[in-house]
């Protein structure tokens, strides 16, 4: 799998979806959402299962958005890394290997369901929208791609009231991304800084 196309997938439908409600109206609670929205912040935690071995990897971070191009996807620990699309160009930058894979932007996003959060918004043109109704006191709404060639099969959304406060994605290679999130923060000014990336000197630089 692409690593950059998959990260930044995994990244643009988090925040695609992080203003949705799992009720009769999500589709234009979400709508509703992106209209006048200029920046978004928020800090998450993420597991990354691995259904054939059980294995389980746990991270946490900050997402930075501006619309309508730019996104700044950072994971703190061990092995930093962060993810950085200045409108022309999408970074992956790995510090612990001083190694940056860059890809234009466009390519990476085109025919994907993450043009959605960056283009015109049709939910209905890409995925086929399930509303579970409630469970453990959360509504529950399911997102199943309808391009045979997604690298997702499903994506699970569960909402308390209006607050997103858990999302399931599982792709095709077996792996489960569960996210929780934190105080997001709307329409905030943000440093243009956050969304610029040179490559340092010394760090390999790929074309992907």
């Amino acid at each position: 799998m692409d690593k950059i196309k998959s990260l930044v997938l995994l990244v643009l439908l988090v925040l695609l979806v992080s203003g949705s409600v799992a009720t009769a109206g999500a589709r234009q609670q979400l709508e509703g959402f992106l209209d006048g929205l200029n920046t978004l912040s928020a800090r998450f935690s993420q597991e990354l299962i691995n259904t054939e071995t059980d294995q389980i990897n746990r991270s946490q971070g900050m997402f930075y958005l501006s619309r309508p191009d730019r996104f700044r996807w950072v994971y703190s620990g061990e092995y930093p890394r962060y993810i950085i699309a200045d409108g022309k160009t999408v970074w992956l930058v790995e510090e612990d290997i001083q190694q940056v894979s860059q890809r234009s932007q466009k390519s990476t996003l085109e025919g994907t369901p993450a043009s959605l959060f960056v283009g015109k918004l049709d939910l209905d043109q890409d995925f086929e929208v399930k509303d579970l109704g409630q469970h453990m006191g959360l509504g529950w709404l399911k997102l199943i791609p309808k391009k045979p060639d997604s690298q997702f099969e499903q994506v699970l959304l569960a909402f308390e009231g209006v607050r997103l406060v858990r999302m399931e994605m599982a792709d095709r290679f077996g792996q489960v991304s569960r996210f929780e999130f934190f105080d997001l923060k709307r329409n905030l000014p943000l440093d243009d800084s956050l969304f610029t990336f040179v490559p340092p000197p010394g760090y390999d630089i790929l074309d992907q």
